[in-house]
């Protein structure tokens, strides 16, 4: 646990500026080494005063003292147990606190599923059975210890015995709801409870949609299952698309609040979800055989000519002349393979011979 970690932490200025202040120096004592000698020479006052606050001794030791309490430990975005699926976003969070075992989110598949705090006996029944479904894999189960589908998601995960874990937009020793308390207790002994605030903070509802970007960014696949139109659900799946990955949604009733919102995900270009199987597809699973209700999986083995042509596709319509000329691909056989990528590779085919990638 070093200081200068700690210290950077409780500088209270954005995350964006403590990515930017650690860009040019290799790690934070460096950074604190260099602000401790030219502190004069910080042209910017406000971070400068910011910096020259967290200093405080007291601050550091009572937040260690905390986290010594409490079992809290940490990673910063410099560390080599960082998760690497986080590195990659926009915004990393430069701290991550946890409780818990951090090291088993560099699993090979992870999954969040997300959605309304007051479901309904549908949505109830398609979670239960996705996480059902998804615990017969090596797939680590992302959610936001909400109520509702989060709760769910993390309860199946447990009751098999897998791993979970649960984004917190609080400090990762304070439980909310307090009706989870027994599942995050759970959690922290079967999986990882973590968050980018400092411990004691309160989870106050500007935190959830900065938490939301977690949520996505340690998954591989986002399914949102309910959730009306104003839903931080939705936040979850645009941030997810955002950053390049899948984003399954569970269609609904077109007269049900809390299928609006999945609704309008799937027309504005989410994959409907129909079936395990889809799923399975799409995190690198297929193939699926039962024996003695034992499941044997393989990853999945991408066509070579599927990725010569996704090589090819982009957000930018494409004729299907023009893709034959660029991929060498029989016309015939291709239009075979574009109509498998429109349901497993986010292919669509829009004004009629014009392909995209979504």
């Amino acid at each position: 646990m070093k200081d200068e970690d700690l210290w950077l932490a409780l500088a209270q200025i954005s995350n964006k500026t403590k990515l930017e202040l650690l860009e040019i120096s290799e790690s934070t004592e460096e950074l604190f080494k260099g602000f401790s000698e030219n502190y004069h020479k910080f042209k910017n006052n406000k971070i400068k005063l910011a910096l020259k606050e967290a200093l405080e001794e007291d601050k550091i030791k009572k937040l260690k003292e905390i986290m010594y309490e409490k079992n809290i430990k940490y990673v910063t975005i410099k560390s080599k147990s960082y998760p690497s699926r986080l590195k990659t976003i926009d915004s990393a969070p430069y701290i991550l606190f946890y409780r818990g075992d951090i090291s088993k989110l560099e699993y090979e598949k992870s999954v969040s599923l997300v959605g309304s705090r007051e479901c309904t006996v549908y949505g109830r029944e398609v979670a239960e059975s996705i996480s059902e479904e998804l615990s017969n894999y090596d797939v680590i189960m992302v959610s936001g210890l909400a109520k509702g589908i989060d709760t769910i998601c993390h309860e199946v995960a447990l009751k098999n015995n897998k791993f979970t874990c649960g984004v917190l937009g609080c400090g990762v020793d304070v439980v909310y709801p307090k009706s989870n308390s027994k599942i995050y207790d759970k959690i922290i002994e079967n999986g990882c409870i973590v968050s980018e605030f400092l411990p004691g903070t309160p989870p106050l509802s500007r935190n959830f949609p900065q938490r939301n970007r977690i949520i996505s960014g340690l998954s591989d696949l986002v399914i949102v299952v309910e959730a009306n139109i104003k839903s931080g659900s939705l936040i979850t799946a645009r941030v997810a698309a955002e950053q390049g990955k899948e984003v399954v949604a569970v269609p609904g009733s077109i007269f049900s609040k809390l299928s609006l919102g999945t609704n309008k995900l799937i027309k504005d270009g989410a994959i409907p979800y129909t079936d395990l199987e889809d799923l399975l597809f799409l995190i690198g699973i297929y193939n699926i055989k039962r024996n003695n209700n034992k499941v044997i999986r393989k990853e999945k083995n991408i066509d070579e000519n599927i990725s010569r042509i996704l090589e090819v596709l982009s957000d930018r319509p494409i004729h299907i002349n023009e893709i034959v000329k660029l991929t060498n691909i029989d016309i015939k056989h291709l239009y075979e393979l574009l109509f498998e990528m429109q349901i497993n590779f986010g292919v669509k085919c829009i004004d009629m011979n014009f392909y995209v990638k979504l």
